[in-house]
């Protein structure tokens, strides 16, 4: 009899004590292994995803989603793992399975979520940027060796990077009536516009030290 694949959930998570404990309730509603990594937060997000019922990493420092990613990996076994933001509203067990199904079924290596019908703001954002999406499934293992992964403050350029160059079969899955809460609205708006301002400065870059990261790689071998 085959065994049933291992599943975990995977959660980077900064500052969330509003969300995240809803984010995990749904999760566990897939698999027991929740994993939430707590990015430095200040709030008191670690206790709220324990008390939802998540296993939590807690680092010491806010070094980005990236290593909290990193290490929320390395905290599981599993052999595929289910990767989302902390911030969603409207999470149902029903948008875990359609992330899912297809990578367990073979038909993709990755699936890519996106969102639709959660609200205004989170499609068109989620849709004019669908490679930035945090909504992902696939093999842990192939997530683990993805170049500088651990090193990235935003994962998903190098995500994307790997994809486009390992040749694994990837898709988009629409996720109906899910969204995420918009940085403007923690924030406040022009707080909001700094913080998103910053992201998307830091994904710019990510090529720029990627080229850096090669080079001086070479140098020490020459």
């Amino acid at each position: 009899m085959k065994t049933p694949p291992t599943i975990a959930v995977v959660i980077p998570a900064y500052n969330e004590e509003q969300h995240v404990g809803a984010v995990v309730q749904a999760a566990l509603l897939l698999t027991p292994q929740v994993v939430v990594a707590s990015d430095g937060s200040r709030d008191a997000t670690a206790q709220v995803a324990r008390d939802a019922g998540a296993q939590v990493v807690e680092l010491t420092q806010n070094v980005g989603k990236g290593p909290a990613l990193f290490a929320a990996l390395q905290a599981t076994q599993a052999e595929y793992v289910v990767m989302l933001d902390a911030d969603l509203v409207g999470l149902q067990l029903e948008h875990l399975e359609s992330l899912l199904r297809p990578v367990l079924d073979g038909q993709l290596d990755m699936a890519i979520g996106i969102f639709d019908g959660g609200g205004l703001m989170t499609d068109f954002g989620n849709k004019m940027t669908p490679h930035l999406s945090g909504q992902r499934a696939c093999r842990r293992d192939w997530l683990l060796a993805v170049p500088h992964l651990g090193e990235e403050r935003w994962p998903e350029p190098a995500i994307t990077d790997a994809l486009k160059g390992s040749g694994v079969r990837w898709d988009y899955v629409e996720l109906p009536n899910l969204a995420q809460v918009m940085k403007e609205e923690k924030h406040g708006f022009w707080k909001g516009v700094g913080h998103r301002s910053r992201m998307y400065v830091n994904l710019l870059g990510y090529k720029r030290r990627k080229r850096k990261s090669i080079k001086l790689k070479e140098e020490r071998h020459s």
